[in-house]
């Protein structure tokens, strides 16, 4: 398949799915959309890549994790709390952050579970990437760090996070920054078969069903991951050092199984834990957001791009952005459209 038709392989609103997703909205329900603010501030011209690392790493217990992250800004500043996706890590927000920062935010990029620093507390722990226990995992992180609310930004597993936190706890929510717009899983719906080309595009999701996948996934780690993002960025140039800065992060012990878990744990393959069960029934029906929200889509999003399958979900004041030219690591490769979603939202 030639590269136009790989953009948007890895989104839930691709070209292939974009009509059965759209029913699955609908049947979801309709809300009535609020109309968005102008934007007060302005981010100063960023060049991508002009950063290479965070100022400051810290670790701290939250939850059942001990989890690292990055952070910038003034401690007294508004929140901002950024999530990364797969397979990525907090790099993607290198050049973000410190933008955020010079504004005046305190900026908190943590690495999620199966990621860089971060480890559970408990060998025995049940290593689940299911989505309510990630989004939990950002919660508790705020309650460790004494942050009441925040505006919370994300891309790829980042965004399904995010879009989570504003739905199950909006009171911890001041803003949402969504790049592919509503990524909330249902898993009931997700077990319905897509056409073809959609289904190809999710090639490595049926791989990570097998045994033979987890094993190969484990031992190719960094050729899997430079596969994935040349296919979701075709035009985003990066070099070898850009990659190894994130590839690191993939060697954390629980990296592989918590990937392998996600995925096999969307197709009802594998099963999550009961004590999030009344969490992914409130997810299954589709919550509507109502706190300010940005979305933003990119060339990765294909025919999705409109953000019309997604549009009706969020009721409060609203958004959507289209970035031409950019790939699915939306944060990395545009920094500063990214930055200035943030402080556009906060003005809502």
């Amino acid at each position: 398949m030639p590269p136009s038709e790989t953009f948007d392989r890895r989104g839930f609103l691709g070209k292939g799915a974009m009509a059965i997703a759209g029913s699955q909205l609908g049947a979801w329900g309709d809300a009535t959309p609020a109309i968005a603010k102008p934007p007060s501030a302005t981010v100063p011209p960023l060049r991508p890549g002009a950063n290479t690392s965070f100022a400051k790493f810290k670790q701290v217990d939250a939850g059942e994790l001990s989890v690292g992250y990055a952070e910038a800004g003034p401690v007294e500043g508004p929140a901002v709390i950024l999530l990364h996706g797969w397979p990525y890590d907090i790099h993607s927000y290198v050049d973000v952050a410190p933008a955020l920062a010079a504004a005046g935010y305190r900026v908190i990029v943590p690495y999620s579970r199966g990621y860089g620093t971060t480890r559970f507390l408990s060998r025995t722990a049940t290593r689940n990437a299911q989505q309510s226990a990630v989004a939990r995992d950002v919660v508790a992180l705020m309650d460790a760090l004494n942050i009441k609310s925040a505006i919370v930004g994300g891309y790829d597993w980042g965004a399904r996070t995010a879009a989570i936190i504003a739905a199950l706890w909006p009171e911890r929510c001041k803003a949402l920054v969504s790049v592919s717009g509503y990524l909330i899983t249902n898993v009931q719906a997700n077990s319905r078969p897509l056409p073809p080309v959609a289904e190809w595009g999710w090639w490595y999701q049926y791989y990570f069903a097998t045994e033979r996948g987890r094993q190969g996934y484990s031992e190719n780690r960094r050729d899997f991951a430079r596969l994935i993002w040349k296919n979701c960025s075709p035009k985003w140039d990066f070099d070898n050092a850009t990659f190894e800065r994130t590839a690191a992060a993939f060697d954390n012990e629980d990296h592989v199984p918590i990937v392998i878990h996600n995925y096999r744990w969307r197709l009802g393959l594998a099963n999550g834990e009961p004590e999030y069960d009344h969490l992914e029934a409130k997810l299954n029906e589709g919550p509507a957001i109502g706190v300010p929200t940005i979305t933003i889509a990119s060339d990765f999003d294909g025919v999705a791009a409109s953000g019309d399958g997604y549009r009706k979900k969020f009721t409060g004041p609203y958004a959507h952005r289209i970035l031409p030219g950019i790939g699915h690591n939306v944060p990395q490769e545009a920094p500063q459209a990214f930055a200035q979603a943030v402080l556009d939202v906060d003005g809502f």
